[in-house]
Formats: C-alpha cells, structure tokens, sequence
C-alpha cells in the first residue's frame, strides 16, 4: 500500500482511533462497574441525606462512609472522559496543524499566515517535513484530509500552487455525509444509554430520585438526557463545517467504536451482574436457618439462669402472635419477582459474615426492603415483636407460589 496515499492515512486514523479506545476499555468497565455500585448505594446514601440534611459536613462525613465501606471511588467513572478529552483536543489540533497557510485566526484553519512553500517544508509536532508533505497531498474521495467545508480562498489557493486542484463544493459532498454520519451515531448512542438507564429504573435496579428534592433532580436528569439525545448531535451539526476531513474521519471511527462497544460492554455488565445476585441469592440460602433444625444454644449456664422465658415468648403466645400477625401479612402485595429469593438474616448470621460479604448482604436487604416496602414495614413490625421477619416473607412467598 502506497504509504502517501489518502487510503493510508485514513486507515491510520482508524487504527489510532481503535487503538486509543482499546486502552480506554479497561477504564470503561471500571467506570460502569462503579456506576452499578453507586446506583446499588443510593438508598443508603438517600437515608443519610435525609438524616443529616442540616447538617452538611455530617452527612458529608457520613457519604465518604458509605462509600469506604462499599469500596467505591464515586470519581473513577470520570477517568475515561478525562482522558479523552486531552486526546481529541491534541489530534484537533495536529489535524488542523497541517495547513498552516492563510491569516491567523481565520475561520476554522489553523492558518499561521505560512506561504504554501513554507507550510510544506515546516515540521508539525512529530511529524517531518515529508510527513508534512505526504498529508497535505493525500486525498480522500479527491479532497485533500486537511482541507474543511469553512476552509478560506487564501487556503484554497496554497492547494492550487502545489497541483491539488478541487472546488469548494467537493469538500462540502465529502464532508456532509461524514457529518450526519457523526451526529446520528451520537443521537444513538445516547438513546442507548438513557434507555439502559430507564430500563434499569423500572426493574428496580436503579433507584429513582426521591426525598424533598425528587421532582428537581427528575427534571435534571430528564433535561440531561434531552441534551444527550438533540443537544450533542446539534452542536456536531453546526461545527462540522470548520472541521477538517480528517478530523471528521477520527469522529466517525470514534462514535463507531463507541456504538459497538456499548452494546457489548452492556451485554457484559447485565451478566456479570445476574452472576452476583445469584451469588448473593445462594449465599442468603446457605445462611437461612433450615425448617425443623434445631439451632445450637451458646450462652453460658448463668447467662440461661438469668432469662426468664416468658421475656421472650413461650412457643404458644409466639403463635398466637403469629395469628395476629396473619391477617394484616395475608393483605400484603407481593414480592417483586427479583427479590424471590432474598432472605432476612439474623444479627447473629449477619455478624458471621465477612466484612464483604456484611456489605453485600445490607446492599441487597436495603434493596429490597426499596422496592418491597409494605412487606418491609410488616416484617419489621414482626422482627420487634418477636414473631420473625423471615416468618413474614415465607409467608408471603408460600401465599402467592400456591
């Protein structure tokens, strides 16, 4: 392959722009890693807001709590964005580097007031004289890569000196499809995202605002999401014209890969995190007290002396509070089809747990607790009068799998 020819040079930018995204994958992942968590931690987080509200550096104090014990850094899902944008801001610039030719500042060039002959025999960046050249004279459906639709007549006349001879209306057919190719791209992407977003929201995955401020932060998000979906592809609509072929070509590729990857990386997300609520489900089980054993009495001979055992209910008043019981938890809704297989635990299975795995346990009780509140409050009420907050849910579960 001819390397001075516009075919190399576009696959060039293709593969620097599959390469950077490659390296930025690893930082994706992490970054939807953390935004599961963070979606995971809002009702605790919500709890504390609500708690500390007049008090900002408590509940400030108490958020970075939350977030310790979960292992969270709320900043890494900035990390990738951070890193890209220092990438398009160089490769704009270098694009744009190429054609030094015509006044400063002119519209949408990067024109340094260099003669044709200057600008060719003039380094950019890392780029050689020759290398300099081989751009300036490749071209891409017979326009040249550093030529642009807002490009000025001074520019256009360095072209004509060395042998490149195009019109105006030639850049305009090569860049326009590159454009709307680029705001499409964008509209889609960002309609896969607030779509995932909603989804996760209806399935309870994703708690949706609420407290005092729910109506303001639900006209937030949907205002973002707005310029997500029109805002974006709008502004690469109407500063497309100043931007130069090549720079269109590396925005393609960009939002290309990204559509892809998106798809894929979801896909990858939704299974890895099936995998974890299995495992929190398995562990819930493993750690549920089997029907019929009977459980192993720990306490010392003078701490049994000291219980009296009307304190804690004899087996008969425990039933007839039970009965009591009955009638207000055979009223209740059912549980939600991913909550199923949760289990309360008690304080003394709770605490035998590891550290992490206390930490998972908690993030799924208050999960389901969100989106199962009615049973929640009667199994609550159940726990504090000795009848069982476990009680409550098999009972639920045995009513509505009958």
């Amino acid at each position: 392959m001819n390397p001075d020819s516009g075919v190399t040079w576009v696959l060039s930018i293709i593969l620097l722009t599959f390469t950077i995204k490659a390296i930025l994958l690893w930082p994706t992942m992490k970054q939807l890693r953390s935004s599961r968590k963070m979606a995971q931690l809002a009702p605790k987080l919500q709890e504390v807001r609500q708690r500390y509200k007049n008090d900002q550096t408590k509940m400030a104090e108490e958020s970075q709590k939350v977030y310790k014990d979960a292992k969270v850094n709320p900043l890494a899902g900035c990390l990738p964005m951070l890193i890209q944008i220092p990438v398009f801001i160089g490769l704009f610039h270098v694009l744009r580097s190429f054609n030094r030719t015509g006044e400063p500042g002119g519209m949408g060039g990067g024109g340094l007031g260099m003669t044709a002959e200057e600008n060719r025999n003039t380094a950019n960046y890392i780029f050689s004289p020759d290398h300099v050249q081989s751009f300036l004279d490749a071209r891409f459906f017979g326009v040249p890569l550093s030529s642009s639709m807002s490009m000025g007549e001074d520019q256009l006349a360095a072209f004509a000196e060395n042998g490149l001879d195009f019109a105006r209306w030639q850049v305009i057919v090569v860049a326009v499809p590159l454009v709307i190719f680029v705001a499409v791209i964008t509209h889609f992407n960002a309609r896969l995202s607030l779509a995932r977003q909603k989804d996760r929201q209806a399935s309870g995955k994703v708690t949706a605002p609420t407290g005092d401020n729910a109506d303001m932060m639900k006209m937030q998000q949907d205002m973002m999401g707005k310029m997500m979906l029109w805002m974006m592809p709008a502004f690469t609509i109407f500063t497309g014209w100043i931007w130069t072929i090549g720079l269109l070509v590396y925005m393609a590729a960009n939002v290309g890969w990204s559509f892809v990857q998106m798809q894929l990386v979801y896909r990858k997300m939704d299974a890895e995190e099936a995998q974890e609520e299995e495992e929190k489900a398995a562990l819930a089980r493993a750690n549920a007290p089997q029907v019929g054993a009977r459980k192993a009495d720990r306490r010392t001979k003078s701490e049994r002396r000291d219980v009296v055992a009307p304190a804690t209910g004899s087996t008969s008043a425990r039933a007839a509070r039970r009965e009591a019981f009955e009638q207000r938890v055979d009223a209740l809704p059912a549980i939600e089809p991913q909550d199923r297989d949760f289990v309360y635990l008690s304080n003394a299975e709770r605490k035998a747990l590891g550290s992490d795995k206390r930490v998972e346990y908690d993030l799924a009780r208050d999960g389901f607790e969100a989106r199962n509140p009615e049973v929640a409050a009667a199994a609550a009420a159940a726990g504090a009068e000795g009848v069982g907050r476990q009680w409550v849910l098999d009972r639920v579960k045995d009513r509505y799998n009958t």
